[in-house]
């Protein structure tokens, strides 16, 4: 439950997202709160929906408020939002993605002019264009409503820049729960936790974790397994997520006589014992940003098999940390997972390097850490009047 000292003046801070839904952006809003609490006096902002993790943290304790955003660009938004930062005080807003920061620019300008602003962009769209009437805006307009404009890596940041005119946009990395996601454990553990799992201890297992959506690429990912179980017999691959496109997978699993190796799993809640129990991680996104199911598996010491998209390189050195493979090219996929297969030794030191570089680079500690110093600097003494 949140803690609020009543005789501690704590700077408001304010979190707008679409939905508060399970996802990387809102899954850093619930830790940020979670960790800065009794340093921090948090109020969730959602454009359209609560959310089943806003309906968690709401039943923790955090206020929660729904704006109810109508279809296409709703213009009265930003003047009920305003009223809302207005009565709460709200000292810094901080809005994850572009159109949360949107709105929270035009409520700026609608009325709530002493609330700082933080944007931080999460991803892109892909392929990413922008039309010149938004770079305009965000130019000449919208940026100058912002105190600091954060990515979650360089790709996003360099994007932001680069395709929607923002002036500066600093690099705050994504961070992973080292606690949470531990090394693999002793042979001893790692065994135990497979049988738990219902894991063949003869056979070699290969995990995707993402939702079932076209940007994830899932046919190229089963095309290049049906070439990867004729050369590695002994292997098979657990697809877990679900999504608008997991029927269709499966239909071209059947088709490519891979649905005996091909194991679909849904949504599971065991994810780090699934990580630390399997023998490689795979991604195969057309696009991606920061994805911290690639950190988590590194964290776990799961080596990982991704596409060479967005911020992946910048956490993964091809043949280092693991290997990377041009997007939507299944025969150059099944030859790096095929060679990541047959080579244990690799995957050892994949595996220990992985997770150093976590350490080092990755850790949520310092992302958090980043983000608080960020709201100390925004806030007012005091906080808004």
């Amino acid at each position: 439950m949140l803690l609020r000292p009543s005789n501690v003046s704590l700077p408001r801070i304010g979190f707008v997202v679409h939905v508060m839904q399970v996802a990387g952006a809102e899954m850093l809003v619930k830790q940020l709160i979670d960790r800065l609490q009794g340093k921090i006096d948090p109020t969730i902002f959602c454009l359209d929906a609560i959310g089943l993790l806003g309906e968690r943290m709401q039943a923790a304790g955090v206020p929660v408020v729904v704006l109810n955003r109508s279809s296409g660009i709703d213009t009265a938004l930003p003047g009920r939002f305003a009223k809302e930062l207005r009565q709460r005080k709200i000292d810094v807003l901080h809005a994850h993605q572009y159109t949360p920061f949107f709105y929270s620019a035009l409520a700026k300008l609608r009325g709530a002019r002493k609330t700082k602003i933080i944007f931080t962009e999460h991803g892109r769209h892909y392929p990413d264009r922008v039309s010149w009437k938004r770079r305009l805006a965000n130019r000449i307009i919208l940026c100058r409503q912002s105190y600091a404009n954060t990515a979650c890596c360089e790709f996003s940041a360099r994007a932001t820049e680069v395709n929607d005119g923002f002036p500066k946009v600093e690099c705050i990395p994504n961070g992973v729960d080292l606690a949470r996601f531990p090394k693999r454990g002793t042979d001893i553990e790692q065994a135990a936790m497979r049988d738990r799992l219902g894991l063949d201890p003869e056979l070699l297992y290969v995990g995707c974790i993402a939702r079932f959506h076209p940007v994830k690429d899932h046919g190229t990912l089963l095309r290049a397994w049906q070439k990867v179980q004729s050369r590695v017999p002994n292997a098979r691959l657990i697809l877990i997520g679900d999504g608008p496109e997991r029927v269709k997978m499966e239909a071209l699993a059947e088709s490519l006589g891979i649905a005996g190796t091909a194991n679909f799993w849904g949504i599971r809640h065991d994810v780090p014992d699934i990580l630390r129990a399997i023998d490689l991680f795979t991604l195969t996104s057309v696009s991606e940003a920061s994805s911290l199911t690639l950190l988590e598996a590194m964290a776990c010491e799961c080596p990982p098999v991704v596409t060479d998209v967005g911020g992946n390189s910048e956490h993964i050195t091809h043949g280092v940390e693991g290997w990377l493979a041009p997007r939507a090219d299944h025969e150059k996929l099944a030859d790096q997972l095929q060679h990541a297969l047959r080579n244990p030794e690799l995957r050892s030191q994949a595996a220990a390097a992985g997770r150093l570089r976590v350490e080092k680079q990755f850790n949520l500690n310092d992302t958090i850490a980043r983000y608080e110093q960020l709201y100390l600097s925004a806030a007012p003494p005091g906080g808004v009047p």
